[in-house]
């Protein structure tokens, strides 16, 4: 994404609100109203003003039109000048939010942007598709299409579960990764804590899906796709959820009036491949990446993988040869639930939170960071990011 000549671009802040299951005690907020929260305490955290922001880029997969970004600008007390755009590419919103907010800074374009994505399952619209005659009744849908004839558009869950089946990955295989999720978000619990927006009048400093989960008891949950072998089940995907996460992103020029830690962005790309494989996707993103930065997937000392289901994330881990220290270190979505437009944005927030920690631990100069999401129609997209400072 940068090279040579080119401006760089950094992230010098990141955040996230708590991750709470439709329908739980985020339910009464609109999307635009999560991410608000989140963006004010960036600007804090860099010491920024708001009128240095050049604009702020969201992700949002359920709101069927309008600009929530443009909604959450305002209700953050930015200046109307700043613009503010909404993109949907699904579950890589909020990651691809962030890819076009350093490419702004790459072409010299903005020296300080806010991206990420905000997404309420709770209060996002009933969709209905507008009937073709006067006498018709409106027709009730659950999702658009993602892919049009002669390509397969099959339901993500039923997508993953054929997955499951053709890879031979049972249930007990799946169900023992999410319980590690679980374990691993418990263990870092006081942490992520520690680096939460909490959302006003609500008090809720904690994800709420996260829990102490064993094997029997998750084994226990039936079927929900697949056959009974290597089917999924409710421990095995993530739940539908509300939450928001954003970045602040600068140019060299803004970071070196900025005390903070930063996080060279390297790389980033957003790809394409089979509809009917959209697990797949992220595993060509990811190989793009290493051959475009010369790098092995043994050169990353963290790499957050989307879970929105447990099969998916293990194939990627997989075919890419992670191992289970570089992964998910902060437990993963099938341990907090997952705000579609938001989710791309919370694995770079995790990258931001570890980076620095592990370069202490580990006492090397440059540690690497690798997050990888999947979305609906052959989506998929990458970032990559260094500590810089």
């Amino acid at each position: 994404m940068s090279g040579a000549g080119k401006p760089e671009a950094y992230i010098i802040a990141a955040r996230r609100t708590p991750v709470m299951p439709r329908g739980g005690v985020l339910s009464g907020y609109q999307a635009d109203e999560l991410v608000a929260p989140v963006l004010v305490q960036l600007l804090k955290d860099a010491g920024l003003r708001p009128d240095q922001v050049d604009q702020v880029i969201l992700g949002n997969a359920l709101y069927a039109g309008g600009n929530p970004a443009r909604l959450a600008a305002l209700r953050a007390h930015l200046p109307p000048s700043v613009p503010a755009m909404t993109i949907d590419t699904q579950c890589c919103s909020g990651l691809d939010a962030i890819l076009h907010g350093a490419r702004l800074i790459n072409v010299g374009a903005a020296d300080c942007v806010l991206a990420g994505g905000s997404e309420s399952f709770s209060r996002s619209p009933i969709r209905m598709h507008r009937p073709k005659r006067p006498d018709d009744e409106p027709v009730p849908y659950q999702r658009p299409e993602f892919a049009p004839p002669p390509f397969g558009d099959p339901d993500l869950t039923e997508a993953a579960a054929m997955l499951a089946e053709e890879c031979g990955i049972d249930r007990l295989a799946q169900t023992d990764f999410a319980v590690t999720s679980h374990r691993k978000a418990l263990d870092a619990r006081e942490w992520i804590q520690s680096r939460l927006v909490a959302i006003e009048q609500e008090h809720v400093d904690l994800d709420g899906f996260t829990r102490a989960l064993n094997i029997r008891t998750a084994l226990r949950a039936p079927v929900l796709s697949g056959p009974k072998e290597t089917g999924l089940t409710a421990a095995t995907i993530a739940c539908e959820a509300d939450g928001a996460a954003a970045v602040l992103i600068v140019s060299e020029r803004l970071l070196k009036d900025c005390d903070v830690p930063a996080l060279r962005v390297v790389g980033g790309r957003s790809g394409g491949g089979n509809p009917a494989e959209p697990a797949l996707v992220p595993i060509d993103v990811a190989r793009s990446l290493f051959n475009d930065l010369d790098l092995e997937a043994g050169d990353f000392d963290t790499v957050e993988v989307m879970e929105a289901y447990a099969v998916q994330a293990m194939v990627t881990a997989d075919r890419l040869g992670l191992n289970a220290g570089q992964l998910n270190q902060l437990g993963g979505a099938l341990a907090r639930g997952h705000p579609i437009g938001a989710s791309g944005a919370i694995l770079a927030v995790n990258l931001h939170e570890q980076l620095a920690k592990c370069r202490e631990s580990s006492g090397k100069a440059t540690v690497y960071g690798l997050a990888l999401i999947a979305a609906a129609g052959g989506l998929g997209s990458g970032l990559v990011v260094q500590t810089a400072c």
